[in-house]
């Protein structure tokens, strides 16, 4: 081994532990951002890396470095400026579009090792079966990610999608993919088995994702997230990268605890939210839904300004319609204001709340909001009892107690027990359903009201209100 070679070696195990310490550090928001820094340091260091084996090796023709040096500028660029200009409500498909990028590239280089190798040959079993796994993972996580991109982007209906016949050609695109591995791996090279086991994958990323609803959309996310990792450390394998193996499996271990853990928190299985179908898609409609109870209490900024004053514990529970008012920065202002005030307040975080795992924690934490005040599912469960009003912000699902009953949509799913507060206060642009497709029996109930506005609006006035009878 050159010296050239020792050095790169040693600064890929830098990075690679950058990557293991940088995810440790992403357990919690508090430590989250540096966590994110420390791995971007850590992937930085791998690009320059491998540069440098490119240099050594001095294998690639000119247009080869201009390719290169034209693709790290347009990611770096386009990575940049979108991260920086990115809406709240946007992250859930950047960061599945991302995913779809990862897939495309390790399925690319897939495509390329096969077509490299020597026309007619057999390929070593050690060399195939990295390369055609890398191709099937990276082209189901590439069009399955994109079909994820467009249902939370709204551009793709988030209701579940289904055509008479769809499980019979899912099983036949299943068979054409065992077949095309098998010519791939156990027969000589020929570019049709690449052509069909690449179109088949790539149906078959279609075919598994329209058929999931929007309620599912945060554990889709995580799974081909995993997908991702996946793809990406069978692509070390077939180009012999360590790096890229480690920070693979480390994606591809995170994605799918992830997964099986938002999966539990909906009380449903990973094949069962594959195979389900599960919601119908949040539209965002202010219209009012047909099976609206007749017995909801309206309220208004005053009243609930009144409610706030005078309590002594606070539950904020958020939800997507948070997000989705870009009203993070009012309901961190309007909690501080309590808080000076001598009112303890606190946030209830639901795992599957708004549209990707974590996206609640990720938003308030960008408004800087302390990671102790955000209590999760079962510690937020034991403080209901005790909180004298509970300001829902856009959630519905993930507060709706039918979950309890037998024979609804949610029947199972984990929710928060905002019911048992001693006064409710939901903020909501309407009385649409949710994901489910259910109507919220917490609107209900008789210490629920409901504060018909936009989430950011009704936040500023609630927060006038408030500052009236605290300063009194």
């Amino acid at each position: 081994m050159t010296p050239l070679m020792s050095i790169v070696s040693l600064v890929y195990l830098v990075s690679a532990a950058c990557y293991v310490v940088g995810l440790h550090m992403m357990r919690t928001p508090k430590t989250a951002r540096n966590g994110n820094r420390l791995s971007a340091v850590g992937m930085v260091l791998a690009v320059i890396m491998t540069f440098l084996v490119a240099i050594n090796k001095n294998s690639a023709t000119l247009t080869g470095w201009l390719l290169m040096l034209v693709g790290v500028v347009l990611g770096v660029g386009y990575g940049v400026i979108k991260a920086r200009t990115v809406k709240m409500t946007d992250m859930p498909q950047l960061v599945s579009l991302f995913n779809a990028v990862g897939g495309g590239a390790a399925a690319a280089i897939g495509m390329f090792d096969y077509l490299s190798a020597t026309n007619g040959s057999y390929l070593q079993y050690s060399f195939s079966i990295p390369v055609v796994l890398d191709l099937i993972i990276g082209a189901v996580t590439f069009s399955g990610s994109l079909i994820a991109t467009g249902k939370l982007a709204g551009k793709i209906s988030g209701k579940p999608i289904s055509f008479p016949g769809a499980k019979l050609l899912n099983a036949i695109i299943v068979l054409v993919m065992v077949a095309a591995v098998v010519l791939m791996i156990g027969f000589r090279t020929n570019s049709w088995s690449l052509v069909l086991a690449l179109v088949a994958s790539l149906v078959f990323g279609i075919l598994m994702t329209i058929p999931i609803g929007g309620a599912d959309m945060p554990v889709v996310v995580s799974l081909l997230n995993a997908f991702t990792g996946l793809a990406v450390a069978m692509a070390g394998f077939v180009i012999d990268n360590q790096v890229l193996i480690i920070a693979g499996a480390l994606v591809g271990a995170a994605g799918t605890i992830l997964t099986l853990q938002m999966a539990a928190a909906m009380n449903r299985s990973v094949a069962n939210i594959i195979a389900g179908g599960f919601g119908t898609g949040d539209s965002g409609d202010s219209s009012v839904a047909d099976d609206v109870p007749v017995n909801v209490k309206e309220t208004s900024a005053d009243d609930i300004g009144v409610q706030l004053a005078y309590a002594n514990n606070v539950m904020i529970v958020p939800g997507y319609g948070l997000a989705a008012a870009q009203a993070q920065h009012e309901v961190a202002e309007l909690a501080t204001l309590l808080i000076e005030h001598g009112i303890n307040v606190n946030y209830a975080i639901h795992p599957v709340a708004g549209r990707m795992p974590g996206h609640m924690n990720v938003l308030l934490a960008e408004v800087n909001v302390p990671y102790d005040e955000m209590k999760q599912l079962e510690e937020a469960n034991s403080m209901f009892e005790n909180t004298d009003v509970s300001l829902v912000i856009g959630a519905n699902d993930v507060t709706n107690p039918a979950a309890r009953k037998k024979g609804t949509a949610i029947t199972g799913m984990p929710i928060l027990d905002v019911d048992k507060s001693k006064s409710i206060v939901v903020i909501k642009r309407s009385m649409s359903t949710g994901y489910a497709g259910i109507q919220n029996e917490l609107f209900s109930d008789d210490k629920a009201s409901m504060f018909f506005a936009d989430a950011k609006k009704g936040l500023q006035e609630i927060i006038a209100s408030s500052k009236e009878y605290l300063d009194q």
